[in-house]
């Protein structure tokens, strides 16, 4: 069985590296059939710049061909050991000029006739395969330029793990987590201030017996996110999205999005109309999240937290 056929998907860089492979030797052999010995393909595109456009540096080339400079640089050199390019003078020593000898020029002729007929043949494998290589890779550079293979993978394991998260109310038994998980985020960039001690260590009378939830993010039945809506005595404000914390171990796993969801439906479902929330512009993510959830910035609110310095709302009917 075709070794591919059991890796699947996994193994396309190896599978295109040997069709690289392949064609990288098929190249080097056409090479020889039109007496252009020893060229190496991987010379070919600064050798067809400096063919077609005339002298350039390396810095050029690097960026004509989008090769690093060190790079470009290693491919000059063998092609200056082979006699096909020259080092130019220059009048800034800074800058390292390049471009054919006499030998490089004979070679790019062979090269013309030699690159018609390679352009017939691949057209004909073009029309005997049932889809365009040609076209495809085009596409394909076109694709993972907007999004990396790397961030597509980290995507999909994001939401694969994600659906493995559950939201569940807070039980007692979840106290110590409630806490701890807090406890971190806050002092890893703050101090604890009354506000939170008051919240942190007596969740049930502060938060749960004046009509607010609690609501758990658990992995693998392990608590990595907490998340608090507290009831306000405010006439513009029904409650307080706060106390929202997730373990640095489960970032990754959509816990904060999940979370921040999960509470803004409990606020429905007990008739609230607005949120509101306050945090630190320095927490990042956090402020990003919270616009994506539909938050908006909000000015001229006091505050019990002295670490407060932007405050946002979200409007439940919009």
């Amino acid at each position: 069985m075709n070794i591919f056929d059991k890796t699947g998907k996994m193994a396309l860089g190896s599978r295109l590296r040997m069709l690289t492979a392949k064609m990288t030797e098929d190249a080097a052999q056409i090479y020889d059939l039109y007496e252009n010995y020893n060229f190496s393909p991987k010379w070919l595109l600064a050798f067809f710049i400096l063919a077609e456009e005339g002298e350039k540096t390396i810095t050029e080339l690097a960026e004509g061909i989008g090769h690093s400079q060190p790079s470009v640089t290693k491919i000059v050199k063998e092609m200056v050991n082979a006699g096909l390019v020259q080092n130019l003078a220059s009048g800034d020593k800074r800058r390292n000029i390049v471009g054919l000898t006499d030998k490089g020029i004979e070679v790019s002729q062979r090269l013309k006739v030699q690159t018609k007929d390679i352009d017939k043949a691949v057209e004909k494998l073009l029309e005997e395969a049932t889809h365009n290589l040609w076209e495809a890779v085009e596409e394909w550079e076109f694709l993972l330029e907007k999004k990396s293979l790397f961030n597509r993978v980290r995507a999909e394991k994001k939401l694969r793990e994600s659906k493995d998260v559950k939201i569940v109310e807070y039980q007692p038994q979840y106290q110590e987590a409630f806490k701890e998980l807090n406890k971190e985020w806050i002092s890893t960039y703050f101090k604890m201030e009354e506000a939170d001690y008051k919240a942190l260590d007596h969740p049930k009378e502060y938060i749960l017996d004046k009509g607010g939830k609690i609501l758990v993010a658990l992995y693998k039945d392990e608590p990595i996110g907490v998340c608090a809506l507290i009831k306000m005595n405010d006439p513009d404000y029904d409650y307080e999205m706060a106390k929202m914390a997730v373990s640095p171990k489960a970032q990754g796993k959509s816990v904060g999005w999940l979370l921040g969801q999960a509470i803004i439906t409990k606020a429905k479902e007990l008739g609230a109309s607005k949120l509101f929330l306050e945090s630190n512009t320095i927490l990042e993510p956090a402020i990003n999240l919270y616009y994506k959830m539909g938050f908006q910035k909000i000015f001229g609110r006091s505050s019990p937290y002295e670490r407060s310095n932007i405050q946002m709302e979200l409007d439940l009917n919009q």
